[in-house]
């Protein structure tokens, strides 16, 4: 049982890793692409431009945690 425990719980820690909204977003388009398949769109587009939309919102949300709000953004 130990076993099958562990393998769950690596697949959960590699699918959803530390940004669960990452993992969320990617099942919703995979399932929207299969959706515009489906009803003959041709949707191979979808998945990378939600790869890039949600690798930059999750880049966004770590910078902001990383900043202590009282501490300016520095500029290059």
């Amino acid at each position: 049982m130990r076993w099958i425990r562990s393998f769950a719980l690596f697949w959960y820690d590699f699918v959803v890793g530390d940004d669960w909204r990452v993992a969320v977003g990617a099942l919703a388009a995979l399932a929207a692409t299969a959706v515009l398949v489906h009803f003959g769109v041709n949707a191979w587009w979808l998945l990378p431009l939600a790869v890039v939309v949600l690798l930059g919102l999750s880049l966004r949300r770590a910078l902001a945690a990383g900043r202590p709000a009282d501490r300016p953004p520095v500029s290059p």
